[in-house]
């Protein structure tokens, strides 16, 4: 049972897990602002998700840009062309889920948070429309405030790009 309730995460400064809040309340706070001025709706539930990531472990692979904004669109483009297709059922949501992972491990740009995309879409059934915004507008902004906000706190974000190890061949 000591297993099930240990806890595995460091323990986190007050100064950072302050600043974790105070940047995913920016975050929103842009992203809902300017869906109010601009009387487009930005927001969507799994963002909340995704400020976890991009303010508490923003050296994550999963929280790096191309994570945030290619899992959410691909797990979106896989949930509008299902909704076409399928009812929205339950077994309908877990065949979009379980493909969203799928690829996005495929396409090595997993970010958690876009699992939950095709869950709000296919109960949705928005239009293509939703791609855009609030998927791709949203993203961006989310990403924009986390470099933003790391940039301020001394915090790199985004990661330098990694250099792939070269394979060397058996000469024999």
């Amino acid at each position: 049972m000591k297993n099930y309730i240990a806890r595995h995460q460091p323990r986190a400064r007050k100064r950072d897990a302050l600043l974790s809040g105070i940047g995913s309340l920016l975050a929103l706070m842009a992203v809902g602002g300017l869906s109010v001025l601009s009387d487009t709706p930005l927001l969507m539930a799994p963002f909340g998700a995704t400020c976890v990531l991009l303010f508490s472990v923003p050296s994550s692979p999963l929280s790096q840009p191309i994570n945030v904004i290619g899992g959410h669109m691909v797990a979106t483009i896989i949930s509008l062309v299902l909704v076409s297709f399928l009812p929205p059922t339950w077994w309908a949501l877990a065949i979009g889920v379980g493909l969203t992972i799928t690829v996005m491990g495929l396409l090595r740009i997993t970010h958690p948070p876009a699992g939950a995309d095709p869950i709000v879409i296919m109960l949705a059934a928005p239009g293509i429309d939703f791609l855009f915004t609030p998927v791709l507008l949203g993203s961006l902004i989310l990403v924009a405030v986390a470099k933003a906000v790391h940039r301020s706190t001394g915090v790199t974000y985004p990661l330098q790009p990694v250099e792939p190890a070269t394979v060397q061949e058996d000469a024999a």
